[in-house]
């Protein structure tokens, strides 16, 4: 079980993030961004994943800088709101959420080497941070939803990424995938029979065996290229 700590950015902003400790040395260390329903019970748990495999994870708070103390649930109303807050994070001036995501990758550093891993919104933050942050050395997405428009899909990652993908997700149009996929061949990217949110054992989408498969080849990912 991990604890909350506070972190602070380069503009001087403070902010919470849950922090998860391994036994005995730590083999790296993963930063773990959550979807849009805040640092809550799943996000959490994923971060405790991490550390049980040996890893020091840091999920920070990506909602604080809006509204503090975030946790929802799955459902429409959650849904609701969190789009909303991830909204309103995405329209603050530029660094905005970045400064804090950059914090938790200097907090990591503790570790060792830090890669980084988010999902659902948080799969966006971590193809924009591979992109434009430092002191990664890997990132991890899952179901990114918007990195695989135009815009987004232009970056160039810094770092190796790997990349999960449902073929059911309404959220992320395969095709988009493919594009992607084309357009980023250094890009290790994988695409499941699974829907939107897949990996979260709380939500109606969750696929036991696409959540099995995809962690799997995060963990040989992040044990490759964290290894000291």
């Amino acid at each position: 079980m991990g604890a909350f700590v506070d972190l602070k950015a380069a503009d001087g902003f403070a902010f919470p993030a849950y922090v998860a400790q391994p036994q005995g040395a730590a083999k790296g260390a993963v930063v773990v961004l959550q979807e849009i329903f805040g640092v809550n019970s799943h996000i959490r748990a994923v971060a405790d994943g991490y550390a049980a495999q040996g890893f020091l994870a840091v999920a920070p708070s990506t909602f604080h800088r809006v509204k503090p103390g975030v946790e929802l649930g799955y459902t429409q109303d959650d849904m609701s709101a969190g789009f909303a807050l991830k909204t309103a994070v995405e329209a603050l001036p530029a660094p905005g959420v970045l400064q804090d995501i950059q914090a938790a990758i200097q907090h990591a550093a503790r570790g060792g080497k830090v890669g980084i891993v988010g999902y659902c919104w948080g799969g966006l933050l971590s193809w924009r941070s591979a992109c434009q942050l430092d002191g990664l050395s890997a990132a991890v997405t899952y179901y990114g939803g918007g990195m695989t428009t135009p815009d987004e899909a232009a970056r160039h990652p810094k770092v190796p990424v790997l990349s999960h993908f449902g073929d059911q997700d309404h959220w992320i149009p395969l095709d988009s995938v493919e594009a992607f996929k084309k357009g980023h061949p250094e890009v290790e990217v994988h695409v499941y029979p699974a829907n939107h949110g897949f990996n979260c054992d709380q939500r109606g989408s969750y696929d036991a065996a696409a959540a099995k498969l995809a962690l799997e080849r995060s963990l040989a990912f992040f044990g490759k290229h964290l290894a000291a």
